[in-house]
């Protein structure tokens, strides 16, 4: 079983879809606000799950990663308001608030007490180790009795 996106309903998934589309035919992670959604790359290995989440210029402090029952968010949520000339009436001010929120459904081969993160040059890692029982078993012979 592999790791699922979650949406909580359509209508917001409907919405990314088309505001991610640049209608070239090709398709990124920055909407028409330029609200940037980081990529994930998902590896699934014999032994776990790997998350990459590509977020350079964060650091570990930056992220929030939650787990409610067999849901995995991760968000992020950064607020920069660069000042100029406090004295007086504004001359330049500019306000930077990016944020984002992804929610995976895991599968219940996933042991939750096991599940760890990193942060590595702009990619944060995600491990989320399988139950031994959910491992591939090595083949064995069976006796006859």
């Amino acid at each position: 079983m592999s790791l699922v996106k979650r949406t909580e309903n359509w209508l917001p998934s409907t919405f990314d879809d088309l505001l991610k589309t640049d209608w070239l035919g090709e398709t990124s992670n920055v909407n028409n606000i330029g609200v940037s959604i980081p990529a994930v790359n998902i590896k699934e290995s014999e032994d776990n799950f790997l998350v990459e989440v590509a977020a350079p210029g964060k650091g570990k402090e930056d992220f929030n990663i939650e787990l409610n029952h067999d849901v995995l968010t991760i968000s992020s949520e950064n607020k920069k308001e660069n000042k100029e000339d406090e004295k007086g009436k504004f001359t330049r001010r500019e306000f930077s608030y990016h944020t984002f929120k992804r929610a995976f459904s895991l599968p219940e081969t996933v042991d939750h007490k096991k599940i760890n993160a990193s942060y590595e040059r702009g990619v944060l890692l995600i491990n989320l180790p399988k139950k031994e029982e959910a491992k591939v078993q090595p083949k064995r012979l069976i006796e006859i009795s």
